[in-house]
């Protein structure tokens, strides 16, 4: 079982360190169908998993100044309030639905990833972009009250919304993206944990390190990629999830306690 869990990290490490996000929604499902965790203890060990692995990379990332630190530092204090807000609200409405409901809004960040990354000609990258607090709060709310609401996706989220609407070039929206997961993370993670939630050791271990490896490694895969390249990838990886979770609810029941 520790060995399973051990490859599985390493696999997500690589998807979170290349692309800036997906940890929770492959973690949690690994957690919960292939080593049996129960729900809620496989939510916030998740959360560990997703924030360790998103610090690596964010690190990794920040030594070559790939990281918008204005940004990332602006949009993470309103996307933690948005993501309690959007939580609190999320408890109103079935798992299987909120699946249903959060597969078309990957779709569309899947194809507008992919249409942008179709017209990036080039590998340019012209810095970071200097819109202002208000959009940059605006933007860190709303996406933090969808990433709440849904209980996945923070990066997948955070990521189009940095390219599609700030012009971030897309090598550094996953710096920025995995400095924004990170500092969310840690804030959903303490109030897991002053709510009283427990986790497996042993297990949360065992998953953690060889994701935080793989999420080293994932940077550096994707610092030899041109830029147009990453961000199809990430639009794939973002379609197949999507179409992951669709077959869960339809053929499968859903999540545990959907």
């Amino acid at each position: 079982m520790l060995v399973t869990a051990a490859a599985l990290g390493l696999v997500i490490g690589l998807i979170v360190g290349s692309v800036g996000g997906g940890g929770a929604i492959l973690a949690l499902p690994v957690l919960v169908y292939v080593l049996g965790e129960p729900v809620g203890p496989a939510a916030t060990a998740s959360l560990i998993v997703v924030a360790i692995a998103a610090a690596v990379g964010a690190g990794s990332l920040a030594r070559s100044g790939q990281v918008c630190w204005r940004i990332a530092l602006a949009f993470a204090l309103p996307a933690a309030a948005g993501a309690l807000l959007g939580t609190l609200a999320g408890t109103t409405v079935g798992a299987a639905l909120l699946v249903l409901l959060f597969v078309p809004v990957m779709l569309v960040a899947s194809f507008a990833t992919w249409q942008r990354a179709a017209a990036t000609a080039r590998d340019d990258d012209c810095g970071c972009p200097q819109p202002t607090l208000v959009r940059v709060l605006v933007a860190g709310f709303a996406v933090g009250a969808l990433t709440g609401f849904f209980g996945v996706g923070g990066g997948f989220i955070i990521v189009p919304v940095l390219t599609l609407w700030f012009d971030v070039a897309f090598r550094r929206a996953v710096a920025t993206s995995l400095v924004i997961i990170t500092l969310t993370g840690v804030v959903a993670l303490a109030s897991h944990l002053l709510a009283g939630s427990h986790i497996d050791l042993g297990i949360t271990a065992a998953l953690t390190l060889p994701t935080a490896l793989g999420a080293y490694l994932g940077t550096r895969v994707s610092a030899r990629m041109p830029q147009a390249v990453l961000g199809r990838a990430f639009a794939l990886v973002v379609c197949a999830v999507a179409l992951l979770l669709l077959g869960d609810v339809l053929l499968l029941g859903g999540p545990p306690g959907g």
